[in-house]
């Protein structure tokens, strides 16, 4: 059975950090690209990074660059998102999905997906 727990989020202070971790089961990282994607209210869905399955390359939405960061542990199936100098506008429900094939952030393109982890950034 496929399955993606996201886990990691909470409340943390405008300039804090927090690591959001994505544990996969039912396949292997090797085989798909993760995605990240965000939703706050009354906004639409927004990709935030994507690591693609078989070079390790990385992609980031150009609202987040320089202060998220992708990683994944292949022995742990395990993707994580670092995410620093959180601002009030980071504040969403962050999910990560699986789609075996090259990295895109456009959430239609995904096949499965997480149950969600809400940030909350404010003071």
């Amino acid at each position: 059975q496929v399955q993606l727990v996201e886990s990691g989020g909470g409340l943390v202070q405008p300039g804090g950090s927090l690591r959001l971790s994505c544990k996969a089961s039912g396949f292997t990282l090797a085989n798909v690209a993760i995605g990240w994607f965000r939703l706050a209210p009354g906004k639409e869905r927004e990709g935030v990074s994507c690591i693609s399955r078989s070079d390790g390359n990385t992609y980031y939405t150009d609202s987040v660059k320089g202060r998220f960061t992708i990683s994944k542990d292949n022995a742990k199936n395990t993707v994580y998102l670092q995410m620093n100098s959180l601002k009030p506008e980071d504040t969403a429900v962050y999910y990560c999905a699986a789609r075996p094939w090259r990295c895109t952030l456009v959430g239609a393109n995904f096949d499965s997906w997480g149950q969600g982890t809400q940030v909350t950034v404010s003071s």
